[in-house]
This record gives structure tokens, C-alpha cells and sequence, in this order.
């Protein structure tokens, strides 16, 4: 079908309700093809989504929507008793087709059905190319409750709803969250397959290596957030980046050194005036020369120390000016920096003993397979475990908050012995600086909630040996994604770690890999394990 050439948005003005800005006056073009939306995490990209979506209204600006939205949330939920085809939006056309094919029809029918003859043919297959034909297969799975499904195929079939509906624009927020390996691609393959105006917002840089476009939303000095357009996939975008943040160190280099130069002859002539000045009231102490002329020698020297003086100060402040202006181009990416506590777990101390899993010593387990083989209900098993070291478990759903208390709040419930000084100062290091640290839970974005969670599990008393993390990548943006594995590669006690992200899992170096894919066989794989590099081998 066809589809208009881009998504505009004009003038875009939204703060939230209690003032706090997020646009000023932003304008973008979102061209037809992929755009994939990056930017760190509460710079404001799933604001915008839901800005262009509809579900928040700006107090200025507009939006050009062309044709028909498709929007799939980062977070599905789902009611478990609903079947497939209610979640799909074809469970009225499914009922007046049956009705007409029975003979028992009414005019309403027909008006329902319109050209949606071939709703159910078309729904099927559209969910065997997603990887869902095994569970979905028959039109009577079409009645099957969705609460049967897994996380990861639950975003499956939401976005087959929303491939179904033929939007002229979709907009996904972080829809590769939860799917695995083979579940990914064809997901890749769909988004491929889409012939509209695709706005994407994801962390899944194989995903941002396939898009057309990269539309950056990063925060700003004053507060609010702006869209920058970049030709290309996230590697070019990358290489522009990279080459321009060279550029403004190469010019703060050179302001400083202006700077330096500039305050440097300042004082100079300072020295330079401070001299005469002696000189020329010496002369006039010893009467060499006629008061009448010495005075006039000195207010003409002083009129010309004031302009020299304000020259070079004038000089400094240019250059100074300049030094700033090269420094705003720098960016501030702010990022995690995590300092593990005392976790050391010996070689040989036994941290785990269940009829699933048995850990000793500091091992770190990858635990993979598809969406639906049990992972997150190995961890929750584990998690009720008789451990022997102190531990925490990370769940996917990050349900682990009081939602209506504060990030400080949630940290003091677990760490009751330290003072709220200490708290703040810990919580900084999450990004959680001044004001952020007061920020109600249930008010926060996917990103900060995984790094409030973080920093729940990880400055708890007694600090975990063990860590037990479902998914723990979801929602973080890439940088932080790498400053996680570098405070988990410092972590010195136990990880068990399931996760679809293969890149991260490789960083971490598991020592061990379980594979709860069907028919997998032994369930520990001694040859994943010998193939995986320890931490050893991969420094």
C-alpha cells in the first residue's frame, strides 16, 4: 500500500506537569525508511514516542501524521485472559465472518468484514514469519489466552497487531527487549520488510546497524532535549560523532592555550605599567621634573594604562569566551560508574546448591535459550534457594520498588545502616545526582528504573556474592551497557545471567554456559563452556 514520505513534527513545546521541560520549540523530520532513535536514557526518547503517538499532548507546536499510526509500547502488558485474536483486533471480524459463514448473518456483518476476508489466512501467516506458527498455528489457536505466551512472544504478537493494521507509520519502543536470538531476526527481517515511515527506539545495535536514518535526542545545558538527524546506519553515525568530538578537544586544546597566552601577557604588561608608574613618581619625588609636566605625564599614563589594561582584559575574556563555546560542543556523556563492594567469593566456597544448579567459587553462568525454555523461572527458582553467601536476584520486570517512595527512599530500606549522606553520594554514581535522588520510582523512565535497580541490589547490606540478573541490559542505553560490564567484570563473587544479548554475555566471559533450549542435550554444555573464554582469556 502506499505510504507518504516522512513524519514531521513542528514547533514542539511539552514540559510535564509539574514544570519540568523536556522540549522547547523542537522541529524534526522523520523521513520514509528506518530512523532509529538514540540518545541516553531520560533524554526524552520514549517522551517523544508518545508524543507523536498521541498519548501526551505538547502545549505548543504540531504534528503532521500521515495516514494510519502503528505503536507498540516498550512495555506490553497484557491481561493474560485475553485470546489471541482480541489482542490482534480481529476477534470482531473473526465472529461476523463465522456468523456469515453459518448462515446466521446479519447487514451488520457484512459491514464489519468489509475486504477483511482473509483476516484469519493473513493473521497466520503473518505470525508464522514472526516465528510464532509452532504456538499459533491454526485458526482454533487464534482462541488460545495470551497468558500461555512468554514475554518475548507476547512483543511478538503485538507487533504482528500492529504489522497486521498496515500503519503508514510505527513507531517501537525497544521491541527487541526480551527476544532472543532467532526471534531478533525476524524481527529484523520485518522491520526490513516495512515499506513506511519506521521510528525506532532501541539500544540493539544490530538493529541500529540496519536502519536508513539515526535521530539522536540528547539533553542540553538549558534543560531540555533536541533531535539531531544523521544519514545513515549507527556506525556512520558513530564516525560523525567521533570525528566532531575530536574537533571541539583539538579547539578546547587551543582555547586553553589562548587562555594561558593571553592572561600570561595581561600580567606582563601589567608589570610592564607598575614600572613606569614607580619610575615616573621617583622622577617626581626628586623634582627632575617641573610638577606641571609630571602631572600631566601621569594622568596621560594612567589614560594609556587603562586602554593597554582593557585591551588585554578584553583579550582574556575573548579568549576565555572561547574556551567555553569549545567546551559546550564537548559532550558530557555521563555515564555509570559503579564501585562493587567487598563481594570476593573464594575458588572452592560452595555459593549455591539446588537440584538445578550447583555454584562454586566465583563462576559466572550464562544461562541462554529461546523465549519460552525456562530461564526466568530457573532464576525465580533460585531466588527462593537456600544460598550460602548473600545474594540478589534482578528480575526482568524490575518489580522490586516500593512505587511511590523516592530512589533514596528505596535504598535506605535496604541499606538501614548507612547515613543519607553516603546513600546520595552512592547514588550519584548511578546518575542519581541532587535532585534525581527524590525522584518518585514510579515517575521514572525503562533506563533509570534499571539503574535504580541496579543500585538497589548492588549497595545492599550485607553486599551480594551472588548475583542472580534476568535480562539486565533491557532498557540501558549503550553507554551505560558498557560501563554495566565493566562493573561486572570487577565484581569478584558469583553471576548467573540470562540474557538474549550474545555481545554482552561474550564481554562478561561467562565460565560456564547452561542451555535450556528443547532437546538440548547435556543441559550443561561442556563444549559451550570450553568455547566461551574465561575473564582470563578474554583481557
Amino acid at each position: 500500500m502506499p505510504h507518504s514520505s516522512s513524519l514531521s513534527v513542528s514547533d514542539l513545546t511539552f514540559s510535564w506537569p509539574d514544570g519540568d521541560p523536556v522540549f522547547d520549540a523542537l522541529s524534526a523530520i522523520f523521513p520514509s525508511g528506518t530512523t532509529g532513535l538514540v540518545g541516553s536514557n531520560g533524554a526524552g526518547k520514549s517522551t517523544l514516542l508518545r508524543l507523536l503517538a498521541a498519548e501526551l499532548t505538547p502545549q505548543r507546536g504540531s504534528i503532521s501524521m500521515p495516514g494510519v499510526l502503528g505503536y507498540l509500547r516498550q512495555d506490553i502488558a497484557l491481561d493474560p485472559e485475553l485470546p489471541v485474536d482480541r489482542v490482534l483486533a480481529i476477534d470482531s471480524v473473526r465472529k461476523a465472518l463465522h456468523s456469515i459463514e453459518s448462515g446466521t448473518s446479519s447487514e451488520d456483518d457484512f459491514v464489519i468484514v468489509g475486504s477483511a476476508w482473509d483476516v484469519e489466512e493473513r493473521a497466520l501467516a503473518l505470525l508464522n514469519k514472526l516465528g510464532l506458527g509452532g504456538i499459533v498455528g491454526s485458526l482454533d489457536d487464534l482462541d488460545r489466552p495470551v497468558g500461555t505466551l512468554s514475554g518475548g512472544e507476547a512483543m511478538l504478537l503485538a507487533l504482528t497487531a500492529q504489522l497486521l493494521a498496515e500503519p503508514d507509520v510505527l513507531l517501537l519502543d525497544e521491541p527487541t527487549n526480551n527476544l532472543d536470538h532467532v526471534a531478533r531476526e525476524r524481527l529484523y527481517a520485518a522491520v526490513d520488510g516495512y515499506s513506511g515511515v519506521l521510528v525506532v527506539c532501541s539500544h540493539d545495535l544490530e538493529l541500529l546497524e540496519r536502519v536508513d536514518t539515526i535521530a539522536e535526542v540528547r539533553a542540553e545545558r538549558s534543560g531540555t532535549s533536541r533531535v539531531r538527524m544523521f544519514g545513515g546506519n549507527y556506525t556512520q553515525y558513530r564516525s560523525v560523532i567521533d570525528a566532531e568530538q575530536e574537533a571541539a578537544r583539538a579547539s578546547i586544546r587551543d582555547a586553553k592555550n589562548d587562555v594561558r597566552k593571553q592572561e600570561r601577557e595581561l600580567v606582563d604588561t601589567q608589570i610592564k605599567l607598575d614600572r613606569r608608574l614607580r619610575y615616573g613618581n621617583k622622577m617626581a619625588e626628586q623634582k627632575r621634573v617641573p610638577p606641571v609636566l609630571a602631572g600631566r605625564r601621569k594622568r596621560a599614563a594612567q589614560e594609556s594604562a587603562g586602554k593597554l589594561r582593557g585591551t588585554h582584559g578584553d583579550r582574556v575574556d575573548d579568549a576565555r569566551t572561547s574556551l567555553s563555546a569549545a567546551e559546550d560542543l564537548l559532550r558530557d556523556d555521563r555515564e555509570i560508574r559503579v564501585d562493587l563492594p567487598a563481594t570476593k567469593v573464594h575458588p572452592g566456597q560452595v555459593v549455591l546448591t539446588h537440584d538445578d544448579v550447583h555454584i562454586v567459587g566465583p563462576e559466572r553462568i550464562a544461562l541462554v535459550g529461546p523465549n519460552g525454555s525456562g530461564k526466568t523461572t530457573l532464576l525465580r527458582s533460585l531466588d527462593t534457594a537456600e544460598a550460602e553467601v548473600p545474594w540478589k536476584y534482578l528480575p526482568q520486570r524490575l518489580d522490586i520498588f516500593d512505587e511511590s517512595r523516592t530512589v533514596a527512599e528505596n535504598i535506605a530500606d535496604v541499606a538501614p545502616h548507612a547515613t543519607a549522606e553516603k546513600i546520595r553520594g552512592q547514588l550519584a554514581r548511578f546518575l542519581f545526582r541532587g535532585s534525581d535522588a527524590d525522584a518518585v520510582v514510579a515517575t521514572l523512565s525503562g533506563g533509570e528504573r534499571l539503574r535504580a535497580a541496579l543500585a538497589r541490589i548492588l549497595l545492599a547490606e550485607p553486599a551480594p556474592k551472588l548475583l542472580m540478573l534476568d535480562e539486565p541490559t533491557n532498557n540501558l542505553d549503550i553507554t551505560s551497557r558498557q560501563h554495566l560490564i565493566d562493573a561486572l567484570n570487577t565484581f569478584e563473587g558469583a553471576l548467573i545471567i540470562a540474557s538474549h544479548d550474545r555481545p554482552f554475555l561474550d564481554a562478561i566471559a561467562p565460565t560456564r554456559t547452561i542451555d535450556l533450549t528443547p532437546m538440548a542435550q547435556p543441559t550443561e554444555s561442556a563444549e559451550s563452556a570450553a568455547e566461551t573464554p574465561t575473564r582470563e582469556e578474554s583481557m
